[in-house]
Order: structure tokens, then C-alpha cells, then sequence
């Protein structure tokens, strides 16, 4: 479907409206997943804009967002838009099993900056939680946001990590987790007989976040690009929450796991090049590309869903746009250029 693309966003509230804009396709996949949805882990980075498209392509429905709410704007703006929020802590059991029961959860809890340094809380949050709620939604369908990072490093040329292709050993011990995550899933999963996806993501764009926004931010103070992690995987957050709330409609049981990515596999030398071509200025680089990285291929996803409404090029213009006027930005590096896997 051909989404109304804006030439740029005027305001947060534009950028987030266009974020939660739900797609034809979206509804009619949510009316073949009956039923209300719970979103886990709501006021992170993408929950918020998650849980309104929800409820913008299915109106009828209750929308239920759980977090702590340490930020009490996230949870007023997610009920200003008929999202119901309920605050608990993931990590107690009791308060897990007094949430609302119902039939769809979209699973987004998950622990990455700090991991290395609070190692027991980074598998308790990624490890430990998924197993309780594996148990005690058994009967829902859950679909659980999950990474790239499961796969080990593969070669540039080869097109990117397949769904086939076998997960770990990743490198760190966030990564190891992740995998973890994705283990208790499967285990109860195939116990429980839930349906569910687990979708790796591998990454998100939003102006205010994201591999495009960490290396325009550098390119246009001037800073140099290490240059070691040349390669990455990017999609438009919008189609990445699309892509995992139109996967209720397509579960498996036992579940299974999705690659969400962007077709292409990009060069950040490229990547700093155009933005220094969109800035008027050079880009300062340093070292030399590996001949592996962190990278998915999404033919199983683009077969499944189609492309991603938002390409490169047009998100290479919005963020330019976006750093040129001073825009707001959520001050959290995604680290991207990390091979070690410590965060």
C-alpha cells in the first residue's frame, strides 16, 4: 500500500501521529486476531506509538498498555488516546498474574543499556519475565519483540542472517540473554501449545532515536565515524510495529521467529556520505569496514508482509531535516558500532 508520505515533521506530535498511522492492511489482519490486546513493556522507545496504532485500526477494542510508568507523560498521552494503562512490575509474579488475561499480547519488556554492568537484572528482565508470562498467558497469543543479536556475525556479502540460520553464539552477555528470552518462549510455547512469532528486529528508525539519527548527530557536530561495524539493517519504526501487530493474525505453535528489517544492507560509509551530502560538509571517518557484522535478510518478511512503506532515501531526508532544525532527540545512543556485545 502506498502510504501519504510528509515531507518532513513539523512537531513530536506530528512525528508520532505519522508513527501510529495504522495501514488497510494492519486492520484487516487485526480483525482476523479477534479479540482485545495487551501490550507488555508499553513505554519504552516503540510501545507508545505500538499501542496507538492498535487502537487507531481497531477502534472496538480495549487496548491495555503495562509498564512501571516512570515517566507519567508516557502513560497520560497513551490514555489521552484510549489506550488503558495499568502500571506493574514485570518481575513480580503476583502482579503478572492479576493482569487482564487477554487473548493477544504483544511482549516488548527487555533490558539492553546497562546490561554489562547489572548482569542478574539483564537476565531477569530478559529471561526470568518472558518465562512467567510464557506461563501465565499460555492461552493468549503472544508476540514478542526479540533481535538480531541472536544471530552471530555474518559476512557482508552474504545477504544477512536467515531465519534458518543457527542462532549463537552471539558475542555478550546481552545478546546471550536475548537468546534466553527467546529459548523460555519456545519452551513453553511448545508445552503450553501457545501460538506466537518472536520477531528480531534489527533496527528501528524514529527521528529521535536510531542508527540514522546516532550517525547523522555525529556527521553534523563534526565528530569521526568508526567506520569497524560498516554495515547495518534499518527499518521505518511505523512498518516495524506494523509488521509485529499484523503477526497476531499469523502465529505459529509452536512459535517461530521473523526477521523485521529493511531489504537492504547498507554501508555507513555510505550512510555518513549522504548525510554529509545533505549537511553541505565532509564526513570524518576512521578505520575500515569488517567483513562481518550484525545483519538480517527479510525476504521471509517482505514475502509475508511486503515491503516497508517508508525506504531509505525518505528517511535519510526526514532525519536530516530533523537535526538541521535542533529537533528534540531521546539522548539514547543505540551503540550500533558495538562487536562486542557489551552495552
Amino acid at each position: 500500500m502506498t502510504v501519504s508520505m510528509p515531507e518532513r515533521f513539523t512537531s513530536v506530535a506530528h512525528l508520532e501521529e505519522f508513527l501510529s498511522q495504522p495501514t488497510p492492511e494492519l486492520a484487516r489482519d487485526l480483525a482476523s486476531a479477534s479479540g482485545d490486546i495487551l501490550v507488555l513493556g508499553v513505554a519504552g522507545k516503540m510501545g507508545p506509538t505500538l499501542a496507538r496504532m492498535a487502537k487507531r485500526a481497531a477502534a472496538d477494542r480495549r487496548v491495555v498498555g503495562v509498564a512501571r510508568f516512570s515517566d507519567v507523560a508516557v502513560r497520560a498521552g497513551l490514555e489521552k488516546a484510549g489506550v488503558e494503562t495499568i502500571a506493574c512490575d514485570l518481575l513480580n509474579r503476583s502482579a503478572v498474574e492479576a493482569l487482564p488475561k487477554l487473548p493477544n499480547v504483544i511482549y516488548m519488556a527487555a533490558m539492553k543499556f546497562g546490561a554489562s554492568d547489572n548482569p542478574g537484572l539483564t537476565w531477569a528482565m530478559n529471561v526470568h519475565v518472558p518465562a512467567m508470562v510464557a506461563e501465565v498467558f499460555a492461552r493468549s497469543r503472544i508476540v514478542a519483540f526479540s533481535t538480531g543479536c541472536v544471530y552471530p556475525f555474518v559476512p557482508v556479502a552474504s545477504g544477512g542472517a536467515t531465519e534458518e540460520t543457527p542462532a549463537g553464539p552471539p558475542p555478550g552477555e546481552y545478546a546471550w540473554s536475548c537468546l534466553g528470552r527467546e529459548r523460555m518462549l519456545e519452551h513453553f510455547s511448545a508445552r503450553l501449545g501457545t501460538p506466537g512469532r518472536l520477531v528480531r528486529l534489527n533496527y528501528a528508525i524514529d527521528m529521535r532515536y536510531g542508527v540514522l539519527h546516532d550517525i547523522a548527530a555525529k556527521v553534523l557536530s563534526g565528530e569521526t565515524l568508526d567506520l569497524a561495524m560498516g554495515h547495518v539493517n534499518v527499518i521505518w519504526q511505523g512498518d516495524a510495529n506494523a509488521v509485529a501487530l499484523r503477526c497476531l493474525a499469523h502465529t505459529t505453535a509452536p512459535t517461530s521467529p521473523l526477521n523485521v528489517t529493511g531489504p537492504r544492507t547498507l554501508s555507513v560509509r555510505w550512510l555518513a556520505d549522504e548525510f554529509a551530502r545533505r549537511f553541505g560538509r565532509t564526513a570524518r571517518l576512521s578505520g575500515s569496514e569488517a567483513p562481518t557484522g550484525w545483519l538480517n535478510n527479510a525476504e521471509r518478511m517482505v514475502a509475508q508482509f511486503g515491503p516497508p512503506n517508508v525506504g531509505i532515501e525518505r528517511m535519510l531526508d526526514w532525519t536530516a531535516d530533523w537535526h538541521l532544525r535542533g529537533m528534540p532527540s531521546h539522548g539514547k545512543p543505540t551503540h550500533y558500532e558495538v562487536r562486542d556485545g557489551r552495552f
